[in-house]
Protein backbone atom coordinates (compact mmCIF):
# COMPACT_ATOMS: atom_id res chain seq x y z
CA UNK A 1 0.00 0.00 0.00
CA UNK A 2 2.92 2.37 0.66
CA UNK A 3 4.11 2.02 -2.94
CA UNK A 4 0.93 3.66 -4.19
CA UNK A 5 1.66 6.81 -2.17
CA UNK A 6 5.47 6.92 -2.52
CA UNK A 7 5.97 5.77 -6.11
CA UNK A 8 6.00 9.37 -7.43
CA UNK A 9 8.88 10.37 -5.11
CA UNK A 10 12.14 9.16 -6.77
CA UNK A 11 14.78 11.19 -4.95
CA UNK A 12 17.66 9.23 -3.40
CA UNK A 13 18.13 8.96 0.35
CA UNK A 14 20.70 11.41 1.73
CA UNK A 15 22.31 8.74 3.94
CA UNK A 16 22.38 5.50 1.89
CA UNK A 17 21.54 6.82 -1.62
CA UNK A 18 18.74 4.21 -1.94
CA UNK A 19 15.38 4.94 -3.55
CA UNK A 20 13.05 2.78 -1.45
CA UNK A 21 10.59 4.92 0.44
CA UNK A 22 7.88 3.88 2.89
CA UNK A 23 5.17 5.76 4.73
CA UNK A 24 4.97 5.80 8.55
CA UNK A 25 1.80 5.93 10.62
CA UNK A 26 2.29 9.69 11.06
CA UNK A 27 2.37 10.21 7.30
CA UNK A 28 6.15 10.85 7.06
CA UNK A 29 8.46 9.35 4.44
CA UNK A 30 11.21 6.99 5.67
CA UNK A 31 13.88 4.95 3.91
CA UNK A 32 13.31 1.20 4.15
CA UNK A 33 17.07 0.57 3.94
CA UNK A 34 18.47 2.83 6.64
CA UNK A 35 15.19 3.94 8.29
CA UNK A 36 16.02 7.59 7.78
CA UNK A 37 12.95 9.81 8.31
CA UNK A 38 12.65 12.94 6.19
CA UNK A 39 10.40 15.99 6.49
CA UNK A 40 8.27 15.18 3.42
CA UNK A 41 4.77 14.02 4.24
CA UNK A 42 1.92 12.49 2.27
CA UNK A 43 0.01 14.98 0.19
CA UNK A 44 -3.76 14.69 0.58
CA UNK A 45 -5.93 15.83 -2.28
CA UNK A 46 -9.39 17.07 -1.36
CA UNK A 47 -11.69 15.76 -4.10
CA UNK A 48 -14.85 17.10 -2.46
CA UNK A 49 -14.35 20.62 -3.82
CA UNK A 50 -14.88 21.63 -7.40
CA UNK A 51 -11.83 22.16 -9.64
CA UNK A 52 -10.49 25.68 -9.37
CA UNK A 53 -12.49 26.50 -6.26
CA UNK A 54 -10.58 28.07 -3.33
CA UNK A 55 -13.48 28.05 -0.91
CA UNK A 56 -12.96 26.06 2.31
CA UNK A 57 -15.74 23.58 2.87
CA UNK A 58 -16.83 22.50 6.35
CA UNK A 59 -17.25 18.84 7.11
CA UNK A 60 -19.83 18.20 9.80
CA UNK A 61 -21.87 20.58 11.89
CA UNK A 62 -19.99 20.32 15.17
CA UNK A 63 -17.76 22.86 16.84
CA UNK A 64 -14.85 24.15 14.74
CA UNK A 65 -12.61 24.38 17.81
CA UNK A 66 -10.26 21.45 18.12
CA UNK A 67 -11.05 19.78 21.39
CA UNK A 68 -8.24 18.27 23.45
CA UNK A 69 -8.42 14.64 24.33
CA UNK A 70 -8.00 12.94 27.67
CA UNK A 71 -10.32 15.14 29.76
CA UNK A 72 -12.31 13.80 32.69
CA UNK A 73 -14.94 15.01 35.10
CA UNK A 74 -13.59 16.95 38.06
CA UNK A 75 -14.85 19.42 40.65
CA UNK A 76 -13.55 22.76 41.85
CA UNK A 77 -12.41 21.44 45.23
CA UNK A 78 -10.33 18.86 43.38
CA UNK A 79 -8.47 21.61 41.54
CA UNK A 80 -7.80 23.46 44.79
CA UNK A 81 -6.56 20.23 46.32
CA UNK A 82 -3.96 19.85 43.60
CA UNK A 83 -2.84 23.49 43.96
CA UNK A 84 -2.52 23.08 47.73
CA UNK A 85 -0.36 20.02 47.18
CA UNK A 86 1.93 21.97 44.84
CA UNK A 87 2.20 24.84 47.32
CA UNK A 88 3.00 22.47 50.18
CA UNK A 89 5.65 20.67 48.12
CA UNK A 90 7.27 24.02 47.30
CA UNK A 91 7.47 24.91 51.00
CA UNK A 92 8.96 21.52 51.83
CA UNK A 93 11.65 22.12 49.21
CA UNK A 94 12.35 25.49 50.85
CA UNK A 95 13.11 23.78 54.15
CA UNK A 96 9.77 23.36 55.91
CA UNK A 97 9.37 20.05 57.73
CA UNK A 98 7.47 17.41 55.70
CA UNK A 99 5.26 16.82 58.76
CA UNK A 100 3.70 20.21 58.08
CA UNK A 101 2.21 18.76 54.91
CA UNK A 102 1.54 15.15 55.88
CA UNK A 103 0.17 15.58 59.39
CA UNK A 104 -1.20 19.13 59.60
CA UNK A 105 -2.19 20.55 56.23
CA UNK A 106 -3.70 17.25 55.13
CA UNK A 107 -5.90 17.11 58.23
CA UNK A 108 -6.95 20.76 57.86
CA UNK A 109 -7.95 20.10 54.25
CA UNK A 110 -9.95 17.06 55.31
CA UNK A 111 -11.67 19.16 57.98
CA UNK A 112 -12.43 21.88 55.43
CA UNK A 113 -14.07 19.36 53.09
CA UNK A 114 -16.22 18.20 55.97
CA UNK A 115 -17.16 21.69 57.22
CA UNK A 116 -18.03 22.84 53.71
CA UNK A 117 -20.06 19.64 53.16
CA UNK A 118 -18.12 18.57 50.11
CA UNK A 119 -16.90 15.28 51.62
CA UNK A 120 -16.84 13.29 54.90
CA UNK A 121 -20.51 14.00 55.53
CA UNK A 122 -23.86 12.27 55.14
CA UNK A 123 -25.48 15.57 54.14
CA UNK A 124 -23.38 16.81 51.20
CA UNK A 125 -23.90 20.13 49.51
CA UNK A 126 -26.38 19.71 46.65
CA UNK A 127 -27.86 21.77 43.86
CA UNK A 128 -30.13 21.33 40.87
CA UNK A 129 -27.15 20.92 38.56
CA UNK A 130 -24.89 18.53 40.40
CA UNK A 131 -24.82 16.31 43.47
CA UNK A 132 -22.21 14.23 45.24
CA UNK A 133 -22.47 10.49 45.60
CA UNK A 134 -21.68 10.57 49.27
CA UNK A 135 -24.85 9.08 50.72
CA UNK A 136 -23.23 5.70 51.08
CA UNK A 137 -19.91 4.30 52.14
CA UNK A 138 -18.39 4.86 48.71
CA UNK A 139 -18.04 8.58 49.45
CA UNK A 140 -15.89 7.94 52.50
CA UNK A 141 -13.54 5.70 50.56
CA UNK A 142 -13.28 8.23 47.74
CA UNK A 143 -12.54 11.08 50.10
CA UNK A 144 -10.04 8.92 51.97
CA UNK A 145 -8.20 8.21 48.73
CA UNK A 146 -8.20 11.93 48.00
CA UNK A 147 -6.40 12.73 51.25
CA UNK A 148 -4.04 9.83 50.67
CA UNK A 149 -3.09 11.23 47.26
CA UNK A 150 -2.74 14.71 48.78
CA UNK A 151 -0.39 13.52 51.51
CA UNK A 152 2.07 11.81 49.17
CA UNK A 153 5.47 13.46 49.20
CA UNK A 154 5.99 13.09 45.47
CA UNK A 155 5.25 16.42 43.79
CA UNK A 156 3.98 14.64 40.70
CA UNK A 157 1.50 12.46 42.55
CA UNK A 158 -1.51 11.76 40.41
CA UNK A 159 -4.83 12.71 41.94
CA UNK A 160 -6.63 9.69 40.61
CA UNK A 161 -9.64 10.05 42.88
CA UNK A 162 -11.04 12.82 45.03
CA UNK A 163 -14.36 13.75 46.52
CA UNK A 164 -15.18 15.58 43.34
CA UNK A 165 -14.56 12.54 41.17
CA UNK A 166 -17.86 11.11 42.36
CA UNK A 167 -19.90 13.94 40.87
CA UNK A 168 -22.70 12.91 38.60
CA UNK A 169 -22.47 14.54 35.23
CA UNK A 170 -25.22 16.92 34.29
CA UNK A 171 -27.08 16.54 31.03
CA UNK A 172 -25.24 19.38 29.29
CA UNK A 173 -21.71 18.61 30.46
CA UNK A 174 -19.02 17.45 28.06
CA UNK A 175 -15.90 15.59 29.05
CA UNK A 176 -13.81 18.22 27.28
CA UNK A 177 -15.23 21.22 29.17
CA UNK A 178 -14.12 22.67 32.50
CA UNK A 179 -15.07 21.59 35.99
CA UNK A 180 -18.48 20.11 36.70
CA UNK A 181 -19.61 22.58 39.35
CA UNK A 182 -18.03 25.86 38.24
CA UNK A 183 -21.36 27.38 37.25
CA UNK A 184 -22.94 26.40 40.55
CA UNK A 185 -19.83 27.43 42.47
CA UNK A 186 -20.37 30.99 41.25
CA UNK A 187 -24.12 30.96 41.74
CA UNK A 188 -25.83 33.26 44.25
CA UNK A 189 -26.65 30.39 46.60
CA UNK A 190 -23.07 29.13 46.69
CA UNK A 191 -21.62 32.65 47.00
CA UNK A 192 -23.50 33.10 50.25
CA UNK A 193 -21.56 30.16 51.62
CA UNK A 194 -18.48 31.83 53.14
CA UNK A 195 -16.70 28.50 53.40
CA UNK A 196 -16.11 28.06 49.67
CA UNK A 197 -12.44 27.72 48.82
CA UNK A 198 -10.63 30.39 46.82
CA UNK A 199 -7.04 31.04 45.79
CA UNK A 200 -6.71 33.47 48.69
CA UNK A 201 -7.91 30.80 51.10
CA UNK A 202 -5.21 28.39 49.92
CA UNK A 203 -2.53 30.70 51.33
CA UNK A 204 -4.63 31.28 54.45
CA UNK A 205 -4.96 27.53 55.03
CA UNK A 206 -1.22 27.06 54.57
CA UNK A 207 -0.55 29.89 57.04
CA UNK A 208 -2.73 28.17 59.64
CA UNK A 209 -0.88 24.90 59.07
CA UNK A 210 2.49 26.67 59.46
CA UNK A 211 1.42 28.29 62.74
CA UNK A 212 0.07 24.99 64.05
CA UNK A 213 3.36 23.30 63.14
CA UNK A 214 5.29 26.20 64.75
CA UNK A 215 7.40 26.58 61.64
CA UNK A 216 9.59 29.74 61.62
CA UNK A 217 7.88 31.02 58.49
CA UNK A 218 5.82 34.13 59.09
CA UNK A 219 2.94 35.46 57.04
CA UNK A 220 5.18 38.09 55.42
CA UNK A 221 7.61 35.32 54.38
CA UNK A 222 4.80 33.31 52.81
CA UNK A 223 3.58 36.32 50.83
CA UNK A 224 7.10 37.12 49.68
CA UNK A 225 7.69 33.58 48.43
CA UNK A 226 4.36 33.73 46.59
CA UNK A 227 5.30 37.07 45.03
CA UNK A 228 8.71 35.82 43.89
CA UNK A 229 7.19 32.64 42.44
CA UNK A 230 8.81 30.18 44.86
CA UNK A 231 5.32 29.17 46.04
CA UNK A 232 2.76 28.71 43.22
CA UNK A 233 0.00 31.30 43.42
CA UNK A 234 -0.15 33.55 40.36
CA UNK A 235 -1.28 31.38 37.44
CA UNK A 236 -1.09 28.31 39.67
CA UNK A 237 -3.78 26.67 37.54
CA UNK A 238 -1.18 26.10 34.83
CA UNK A 239 0.25 23.26 36.92
CA UNK A 240 -3.01 21.31 36.96
CA UNK A 241 -2.87 17.94 35.17
CA UNK A 242 -3.73 17.84 31.48
CA UNK A 243 -6.79 15.73 32.22
CA UNK A 244 -8.28 18.59 34.30
CA UNK A 245 -9.30 20.99 31.54
CA UNK A 246 -10.09 24.56 32.53
CA UNK A 247 -12.63 26.44 30.52
CA UNK A 248 -15.33 29.08 30.82
CA UNK A 249 -16.33 29.89 34.39
CA UNK A 250 -13.20 28.26 35.80
CA UNK A 251 -11.34 31.48 35.00
CA UNK A 252 -13.31 33.39 37.64
CA UNK A 253 -12.30 30.85 40.28
CA UNK A 254 -8.65 30.00 39.61
CA UNK A 255 -7.39 33.19 37.98
CA UNK A 256 -5.76 35.80 40.26
CA UNK A 257 -4.44 39.20 39.27
CA UNK A 258 -2.33 40.16 42.30
CA UNK A 259 -0.89 38.97 45.60
CA UNK A 260 -3.13 39.70 48.61
CA UNK A 261 -1.85 42.13 51.21
CA UNK A 262 -0.67 41.12 54.67
CA UNK A 263 -3.77 42.58 56.33
CA UNK A 264 -6.15 40.94 53.85
CA UNK A 265 -4.62 37.49 54.16
CA UNK A 266 -4.47 37.67 57.96
CA UNK A 267 -8.17 38.57 58.00
CA UNK A 268 -8.88 35.68 55.61
CA UNK A 269 -6.99 33.29 57.89
CA UNK A 270 -8.97 34.53 60.89
CA UNK A 271 -12.24 33.93 59.04
CA UNK A 272 -11.15 30.46 57.96
CA UNK A 273 -10.07 29.74 61.53
CA UNK A 274 -13.57 30.40 62.83
CA UNK A 275 -15.16 28.47 59.97
CA UNK A 276 -13.11 25.35 60.72
CA UNK A 277 -13.86 25.64 64.48
CA UNK A 278 -10.32 24.63 65.36
CA UNK A 279 -9.29 23.89 68.96
CA UNK A 280 -6.49 25.71 70.76
CA UNK A 281 -3.21 25.73 68.84
CA UNK A 282 -0.02 24.26 70.37
CA UNK A 283 1.65 26.82 72.67
CA UNK A 284 4.43 29.06 71.34
CA UNK A 285 7.15 28.82 74.00
CA UNK A 286 10.23 31.02 74.28
CA UNK A 287 12.24 28.27 72.57
CA UNK A 288 10.05 28.49 69.47
CA UNK A 289 11.37 30.56 66.58
CA UNK A 290 7.94 32.20 66.27
CA UNK A 291 8.16 33.69 69.77
CA UNK A 292 9.03 37.42 69.74
CA UNK A 293 12.06 36.74 71.93
CA UNK A 294 13.74 34.84 69.08
CA UNK A 295 11.91 36.31 66.09
CA UNK A 296 13.01 39.83 67.06
CA UNK A 297 16.63 38.67 66.93
CA UNK A 298 16.15 37.76 63.28
CA UNK A 299 14.79 41.22 62.43
CA UNK A 300 17.61 42.89 64.38
CA UNK A 301 20.08 41.02 62.19
CA UNK A 302 18.21 41.91 59.01
CA UNK A 303 18.10 45.62 59.99
CA UNK A 304 21.84 45.59 60.82
CA UNK A 305 21.25 46.69 64.42
CA UNK A 306 23.65 45.83 67.28
CA UNK A 307 23.29 42.52 69.08
CA UNK A 308 23.23 44.40 72.40
CA UNK A 309 19.73 45.61 71.55
CA UNK A 310 18.29 42.13 71.97
CA UNK A 311 18.41 42.05 75.81
CA UNK A 312 16.60 45.39 75.85
CA UNK A 313 13.91 43.99 73.56
CA UNK A 314 13.49 41.02 75.91
CA UNK A 315 13.18 43.34 78.91
CA UNK A 316 10.50 45.32 77.10
CA UNK A 317 8.80 42.03 76.26
CA UNK A 318 8.60 41.23 79.97
CA UNK A 319 7.48 44.76 80.85
CA UNK A 320 4.64 44.56 78.31
CA UNK A 321 3.53 41.19 79.68
CA UNK A 322 3.98 39.62 76.24
CA UNK A 323 6.34 36.83 77.29
CA UNK A 324 3.51 34.48 78.20
CA UNK A 325 3.01 31.76 75.62
CA UNK A 326 -0.78 32.12 75.92
CA UNK A 327 -0.57 35.50 74.13
CA UNK A 328 1.17 34.01 71.10
CA UNK A 329 -1.19 31.20 70.26
CA UNK A 330 -4.80 30.85 69.21
CA UNK A 331 -7.35 29.78 71.79
CA UNK A 332 -11.07 30.00 70.95
CA UNK A 333 -11.83 30.94 74.60
CA UNK A 334 -8.97 32.97 76.06
CA UNK A 335 -7.28 34.35 72.91
CA UNK A 336 -9.57 34.10 69.85
CA UNK A 337 -7.39 36.32 67.61
CA UNK A 338 -4.64 34.88 65.45
CA UNK A 339 -1.34 36.57 66.43
CA UNK A 340 0.70 38.53 63.92
CA UNK A 341 4.13 37.33 64.99
CA UNK A 342 6.15 39.37 62.51
CA UNK A 343 4.43 42.68 63.28
CA UNK A 344 4.63 42.14 67.04
CA UNK A 345 8.37 41.46 66.94
CA UNK A 346 9.12 44.52 64.80
CA UNK A 347 6.88 46.71 66.98
CA UNK A 348 8.91 45.65 70.04
CA UNK A 349 12.11 46.69 68.25
CA UNK A 350 10.69 50.10 67.33
CA UNK A 351 9.53 50.80 70.89
CA UNK A 352 12.94 49.74 72.21
CA UNK A 353 14.66 52.18 69.84
CA UNK A 354 12.31 54.92 71.06
CA UNK A 355 13.22 54.14 74.67
CA UNK A 356 16.98 54.28 74.03
CA UNK A 357 17.27 56.97 71.35
CA UNK A 358 14.11 59.02 71.75
CA UNK A 359 13.35 59.25 68.02
CA UNK A 360 12.00 62.78 68.44
CA UNK A 361 14.29 64.32 65.77
CA UNK A 362 16.58 65.73 68.49
CA UNK A 363 17.67 63.15 71.06
CA UNK A 364 18.91 60.55 68.58
CA UNK A 365 21.21 63.04 66.82
CA UNK A 366 22.62 64.31 70.15
CA UNK A 367 23.43 60.73 71.12
CA UNK A 368 25.03 60.22 67.70
CA UNK A 369 27.31 63.23 68.35
CA UNK A 370 28.33 61.67 71.67
CA UNK A 371 29.16 58.38 69.90
CA UNK A 372 31.23 60.25 67.30
CA UNK A 373 33.25 62.06 69.96
CA UNK A 374 34.03 58.85 71.80
CA UNK A 375 37.59 57.55 71.62
CA UNK A 376 36.43 54.17 70.32
CA UNK A 377 33.95 55.60 67.83
CA UNK A 378 34.52 52.80 65.33
CA UNK A 379 32.98 50.26 67.73
CA UNK A 380 30.33 52.66 69.04
CA UNK A 381 26.87 52.49 67.53
CA UNK A 382 25.78 55.78 65.97
CA UNK A 383 22.21 56.17 64.79
CA UNK A 384 23.30 58.74 62.21
CA UNK A 385 25.84 56.35 60.68
CA UNK A 386 23.31 53.51 60.75
CA UNK A 387 20.67 55.70 59.11
CA UNK A 388 22.97 56.64 56.22
CA UNK A 389 23.94 53.01 55.66
CA UNK A 390 20.36 51.73 55.81
CA UNK A 391 18.99 54.52 53.63
CA UNK A 392 21.41 53.64 50.82
CA UNK A 393 20.65 49.92 51.17
CA UNK A 394 16.90 50.63 51.29
CA UNK A 395 16.97 52.65 48.05
CA UNK A 396 18.95 49.91 46.31
CA UNK A 397 16.62 47.18 47.57
CA UNK A 398 13.54 49.12 46.46
CA UNK A 399 14.99 49.59 42.99
CA UNK A 400 15.88 45.92 42.81
CA UNK A 401 12.35 44.96 43.81
CA UNK A 402 10.80 47.33 41.27
CA UNK A 403 12.99 45.89 38.51
CA UNK A 404 11.99 42.38 39.49
CA UNK A 405 8.31 43.33 39.35
CA UNK A 406 8.80 45.02 35.97
CA UNK A 407 10.55 41.94 34.52
CA UNK A 408 7.94 39.56 35.88
CA UNK A 409 5.60 38.02 33.33
CA UNK A 410 2.16 38.55 34.83
CA UNK A 411 0.20 37.15 31.89
CA UNK A 412 -0.33 33.43 32.03
CA UNK A 413 1.14 31.06 29.46
CA UNK A 414 -2.28 29.40 29.27
CA UNK A 415 -4.73 32.31 29.43
CA UNK A 416 -8.26 31.63 30.60
CA UNK A 417 -11.32 33.10 28.96
CA UNK A 418 -14.74 33.19 30.54
CA UNK A 419 -16.39 32.63 27.14
CA UNK A 420 -15.39 31.49 23.68
CA UNK A 421 -16.32 34.90 22.29
CA UNK A 422 -13.48 36.54 24.23
CA UNK A 423 -10.78 33.97 23.50
CA UNK A 424 -9.45 35.96 20.54
CA UNK A 425 -9.13 39.09 22.68
CA UNK A 426 -7.34 37.14 25.41
CA UNK A 427 -4.89 35.60 22.94
CA UNK A 428 -4.18 39.00 21.39
CA UNK A 429 -3.48 40.48 24.83
CA UNK A 430 -1.15 37.58 25.56
CA UNK A 431 0.83 38.12 22.34
CA UNK A 432 1.06 41.85 23.04
CA UNK A 433 2.29 41.20 26.58
CA UNK A 434 4.92 38.76 25.33
CA UNK A 435 6.18 41.25 22.75
CA UNK A 436 6.41 44.06 25.30
CA UNK A 437 8.13 41.70 27.73
CA UNK A 438 10.69 40.65 25.11
CA UNK A 439 11.45 44.29 24.26
CA UNK A 440 11.81 45.20 27.92
CA UNK A 441 14.18 42.29 28.57
CA UNK A 442 16.45 43.50 25.75
CA UNK A 443 16.53 47.01 27.21
CA UNK A 444 16.87 46.15 30.90
CA UNK A 445 18.14 42.60 31.11
CA UNK A 446 20.37 41.52 33.97
CA UNK A 447 24.15 41.63 33.37
CA UNK A 448 25.74 38.46 32.07
CA UNK A 449 26.71 36.10 34.86
CA UNK A 450 24.25 37.49 37.43
CA UNK A 451 22.12 34.70 38.82
CA UNK A 452 18.69 35.26 40.42
CA UNK A 453 18.77 35.44 44.21
CA UNK A 454 17.98 32.32 46.18
CA UNK A 455 14.82 32.38 48.30
CA UNK A 456 15.57 33.90 51.70
CA UNK A 457 13.66 35.32 54.65
CA UNK A 458 16.16 38.20 54.89
CA UNK A 459 15.87 41.37 52.85
CA UNK A 460 19.47 42.50 53.30
CA UNK A 461 22.90 40.91 53.53
CA UNK A 462 25.55 42.50 55.75
CA UNK A 463 29.25 41.78 55.89
CA UNK A 464 32.46 42.04 53.91
CA UNK A 465 31.71 39.43 51.25
CA UNK A 466 30.85 40.27 47.66
CA UNK A 467 27.27 41.31 47.05
CA UNK A 468 26.68 42.53 50.62
CA UNK A 469 24.60 45.64 51.21
CA UNK A 470 27.20 47.13 53.52
CA UNK A 471 29.43 46.47 56.55
CA UNK A 472 27.95 44.71 59.54
CA UNK A 473 27.17 46.73 62.68
CA UNK A 474 26.13 43.77 64.82
CA UNK A 475 29.28 43.92 66.94
CA UNK A 476 28.98 47.61 67.86
CA UNK A 477 28.20 48.73 71.41
CA UNK A 478 25.48 50.95 72.85
CA UNK A 479 27.65 52.81 75.38
CA UNK A 480 26.54 56.22 74.05
CA UNK A 481 22.85 55.41 74.68
CA UNK A 482 23.24 53.33 77.86
CA UNK A 483 24.64 54.38 81.24
CA UNK A 484 25.82 52.19 84.12
CA UNK A 485 24.56 53.23 87.53
CA UNK A 486 24.95 50.99 90.60
CA UNK A 487 25.90 48.10 88.34
CA UNK A 488 22.58 48.45 86.51
CA UNK A 489 22.33 49.47 82.87
CA UNK A 490 19.84 52.23 82.15
CA UNK A 491 18.97 54.31 79.13
CA UNK A 492 20.66 57.69 78.85
CA UNK A 493 17.43 59.10 77.47
CA UNK A 494 15.13 59.90 80.41
CA UNK A 495 12.02 60.83 78.42
CA UNK A 496 9.64 58.93 76.22
CA UNK A 497 7.01 60.42 73.95
CA UNK A 498 4.00 58.68 72.51
CA UNK A 499 0.74 59.71 70.85
CA UNK A 500 -2.68 59.17 72.36
CA UNK A 501 -2.95 55.58 73.55
CA UNK A 502 -6.70 55.39 74.04
CA UNK A 503 -7.92 52.45 72.00
CA UNK A 504 -10.51 53.19 69.33
CA UNK A 505 -13.61 51.21 68.53
CA UNK A 506 -12.62 49.02 65.55
CA UNK A 507 -16.25 48.92 64.42
CA UNK A 508 -16.49 52.70 64.08
CA UNK A 509 -12.93 53.97 63.77
CA UNK A 510 -10.18 52.98 61.39
CA UNK A 511 -6.48 53.69 61.21
CA UNK A 512 -5.44 57.24 62.12
CA UNK A 513 -1.94 57.07 60.65
CA UNK A 514 -2.75 59.20 57.55
CA UNK A 515 -3.99 61.94 59.88
CA UNK A 516 -1.11 61.92 62.38
CA UNK A 517 1.72 61.11 59.95
CA UNK A 518 2.51 64.79 59.33
CA UNK A 519 2.84 65.50 63.08
CA UNK A 520 5.07 62.49 63.83
CA UNK A 521 8.88 62.89 64.03
CA UNK A 522 10.61 62.15 60.74
CA UNK A 523 12.88 59.61 62.42
CA UNK A 524 9.91 57.47 63.44
CA UNK A 525 8.25 57.82 60.03
CA UNK A 526 11.43 56.66 58.29
CA UNK A 527 11.79 53.75 60.72
CA UNK A 528 8.22 52.66 60.01
CA UNK A 529 8.92 52.81 56.28
CA UNK A 530 12.09 50.74 56.67
CA UNK A 531 10.44 47.89 58.57
CA UNK A 532 7.32 48.13 56.41
CA UNK A 533 9.52 47.41 53.40
CA UNK A 534 11.14 44.48 55.19
CA UNK A 535 7.75 42.95 56.05
CA UNK A 536 5.96 44.16 52.89
CA UNK A 537 3.18 45.80 54.91
CA UNK A 538 1.86 49.35 55.05
CA UNK A 539 3.31 51.82 57.60
CA UNK A 540 -0.20 52.35 58.93
CA UNK A 541 -0.53 48.65 59.78
CA UNK A 542 2.82 48.63 61.59
CA UNK A 543 2.02 51.90 63.39
CA UNK A 544 -1.12 50.35 64.91
CA UNK A 545 0.95 47.43 66.18
CA UNK A 546 3.43 49.86 67.77
CA UNK A 547 0.54 51.60 69.53
CA UNK A 548 -0.61 48.22 70.80
CA UNK A 549 2.78 47.57 72.42
CA UNK A 550 2.86 51.06 73.92
CA UNK A 551 -0.59 50.57 75.43
CA UNK A 552 0.70 47.46 77.16
CA UNK A 553 3.86 49.15 78.44
CA UNK A 554 2.75 52.68 79.28
CA UNK A 555 -1.04 52.47 79.45
CA UNK A 556 -2.64 55.91 79.11
CA UNK A 557 0.06 57.82 80.96
CA UNK A 558 1.49 60.93 79.29
CA UNK A 559 5.24 61.58 79.23
CA UNK A 560 6.92 63.86 81.74
CA UNK A 561 10.13 65.82 81.58
CA UNK A 562 11.80 67.63 78.71
CA UNK A 563 9.75 67.94 75.58
CA UNK A 564 6.57 66.80 77.33
CA UNK A 565 4.64 69.97 76.54
CA UNK A 566 5.01 69.52 72.78
CA UNK A 567 4.17 65.84 73.07
CA UNK A 568 1.10 66.57 75.15
CA UNK A 569 -0.13 68.98 72.53
CA UNK A 570 0.30 66.29 69.92
CA UNK A 571 -1.52 63.83 72.19
CA UNK A 572 -4.45 66.19 72.67
CA UNK A 573 -4.67 66.88 68.97
CA UNK A 574 -4.64 63.20 68.17
CA UNK A 575 -7.12 62.46 70.94
CA UNK A 576 -9.54 65.05 69.59
CA UNK A 577 -9.43 63.46 66.16
CA UNK A 578 -9.93 60.05 67.69
CA UNK A 579 -12.91 61.22 69.75
CA UNK A 580 -14.53 62.77 66.72
CA UNK A 581 -14.42 59.49 64.82
CA UNK A 582 -15.27 57.12 67.66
Amino acid sequence: MDDEHTAWYREACAQCAAVDWGLSDEGRFYCRCCHNVIERTKEVVDTSSAPGSTRVSTIGRGSRTKRPEGGRQWMVCEGFQFILMKQANALVQLGVSPQFKDKVLCQLWRLYLQRSRQAYTHNPVRSSKFKLRSLDSDSDSAAESAVTAFSETDGDANLSSTAGSNAESSSGWSQFSGSVDARNYLGPRMKRNCGLMSMKKTLALIHLALVWSREPLTLSDLLRFATEGHVPYLNAYEELPEEMKLDGKDGFIFRVESIPSHHTLHKEAQTLLLFLQLPAFPPISRQSLLHPALLSLRYLMDANLPDELHPWVCQLLERAGMAEHSLHTFDPVSHPLLPRFDLQSVALIIVTLKVLFGLDDHTEWDLSNVAGDHGDSENMFSLRRWYRLMQAALITAQQRRNQHIARKQWKAKKPLSSSKMHINIVMKQKRTAEQVQACFQKLSSCPVGVQPAEPSSFRFCWGDEDGADGPSLHHQKLDSAVTLSHNVHAASNSTYWHPALRACDPGKCRNHYPEVEASLPRSLVWLLQLFSFMLDVTPACLYEEVLGVERRVFGTKTPNGCGAEETNRTDKKTRRKCSQRC
